[in-house]
């Protein structure tokens, strides 16, 4: 059956996948793919649309929950189908090939080589602190009016680098993955530490404590406060649903452990663990690195003021909490603290994106539809020509510069996504009621549910509040319909 791991028989030997990745790797897997730069930047949005210390941790807690709630029901069918592609074969057998194509579809036109192209850059921003050659305003050349910068010609080259060390091997791309991974959770892990420690005594946490549930919406505009709305009742919900979008993107990507499934020893133990493992950890290193935030910078603040206590998290300059707050623990040498940690989160987060993300593909291949080639492994037994395709679209949108406007448009497309695979649970549940489930959606079939109406409410939320965030994403996934039919139409002339 198409999408098992039964692999693709080539001439003149069988190829397969190599079980290579234990719970420790899948774990990191999990991890280093959710911790990229989001973290780091995402609060200060958070801090405007909520302008409360206890509704910014909120919205960290409420966005790592629904995580958890939605890694532990994957789980379910991570252990029923432990096959390369994950989450597009959970779609394909829940519902049809079109729901499969259409999230594969998205995936590599946006969400995947997107967030690829996205940190991509974000790296070589922060390497610019220490080397500002590297610098965004340095123009290499341009083309048709298109300028390229010396920080996406860097970008590029970092999808290159790892690329090809994934094309190695599996072996290769996971030495690199819980190298990165690790490095970045004890970094984290130490600035939460020492942060805790430093902030009891300062000004910014007595100021936050003293008004913890006191709620604004900051509109900005041209970098200035254009009004600041007191929330009560149901404006509170609604702006911690739009709040929320930053959170639930800095959350996101822990579903690509599933893509890998067929190379993880005892999947469906394995991968099922790895996915609560992983999503429990980064929640706690989130939830506790903006209790840091907030005990050494105040959430409010003003985007003229001089200082970053002035500015306050809302207004850290270009958004860059993280550099803010560690501006009042360490001091000067902050900002290269702060640029050496992201560029490491940053790029053990792609080398996770670019090694998972080539297994849908792989799948999609398998079942005639995406190019013939990606659905073949190399002489390393890892999907080469996936691996090329990816590498090459995550480029051009790096050139582009669109990928940050994409990677806003399709947040609701996401949510849509996990909705309905969540709710392939229940589809399973009733048409292969005797299929083996190692493990079983903890909370069935209440947590499920929990998480289908949260999500649900969510993308209401951000449809009537923020429709340039929703509409668009529809569009991208709805122009997936008609290439499906053309791509099935195309496939069997081929073949016939």
């Amino acid at each position: 059956m198409a999408g098992t791991e039964v692999t693709q028989t080539t001439k003149p030997e069988a190829r397969e996948f190599k079980r290579g990745l234990g719970l420790l790797s899948s774990t990191m897997i999990v991890i280093g793919s959710m911790i990229g730069s989001g973290i780091f930047i995402v609060s200060a949005d958070i801090a405007r649309t909520v302008g409360s210390p206890g509704y910014l941790l909120l919205v960290w807690i409420i966005a790592g929950i629904i995580t958890l709630v939605a890694a532990l029901s994957y789980g379910e069918l991570a252990s029923m189908m432990p096959h390369a592609g994950g989450q597009y074969v959970y779609l394909r057998e829940a519902y049809n090939p079109l729901i499969g194509f259409l999230y594969g579809w998205t995936l590599f036109l946006v969400i995947q080589t997107g967030t690829i192209a996205a940190v991509a850059v974000a790296f070589a921003k922060f390497t610019a602190v220490f080397f500002p050659v590297f610098s965004e305003r340095n123009i290499l050349f341009s083309v048709s009016g298109l300028h390229i910068s010396a920080a996406q010609t860097l970008a590029i080259a970092s999808i290159i680098i790892l690329t090809f060390v994934n094309l190695r091997g599996l072996r290769e791309g996971k030495i690199v993955q819980d190298i990165f991974t690790i490095t970045k959770m004890a970094a984290l892990l130490g600035i939460i530490l020492i942060g805790v420690f430093v902030g009891r005594e300062s000004a910014a946490y007595t100021m936050n404590f003293s008004k913890l549930w006191n709620a604004s919406w900051t509109h900005v505009a041209d970098g200035k406060i254009t009004s600041a709305e007191p929330l009560s009742g149901l404006m509170i919900l609604a702006a911690l649903g739009v709040a929320m979008v930053g959170s639930l993107f800095a959350s996101d990507a822990w579903n690509n452990i599933t893509f890998t499934a067929g190379e993880v020893i005892n999947p469906k133990r394995n991968v099922p663990l790895s996915l609560a493992l992983g999503t429990g950890v980064v929640t706690l290193l989130y939830v506790f690195t903006n209790v840091v935030y907030i005990f050494v910078l105040p959430v409010t603040g003003r985007p003229d003021m001089p200082d970053v206590i002035g500015r306050g998290m809302q207004f850290a300059a270009s958004d860059r909490v993280a550099t803010a707050a560690a501006s009042v623990i360490f001091g000067a040498p902050a900002e290269y603290i702060m640029a050496a940690l992201i560029m490491i989160s940053t790029f053990g987060c792609n080398n996770g994106l670019i090694l998972a993300g080539a297994r849908v593909y792989y799948a999609m291949g398998r079942d005639g539809l995406f190019f013939k080639k990606t659905g073949t492994l190399n002489r390393k037994s890892v999907p080469g020509v996936a691996l090329l395709f990816q590498g090459i679209w995550a480029s051009l949108l790096c050139i582009s510069g669109t990928y940050s406007d994409l990677l806003d448009y399709i947040i609701f497309a996401v949510l849509v996504f996990y909705i309905l695979t969540i709710g392939g649970i229940y589809v399973l549940r009733k048409k292969r009621p005797d299929a083996e489930r190692p493990y079983k959606a903890l909370g069935y079939p209440v947590l499920p549910a929990l998480y289908i109406l949260l999500a649900a409410a969510i993308s209401i939320d951000l449809l009537i509040f923020k429709p340039k965030y929703t509409w668009p994403g529809v569009v991208i996934v709805l122009l997936g319909i008609p290439v499906y039919f053309l791509w099935k139409r195309f496939s069997e002339k081929t073949s016939s």
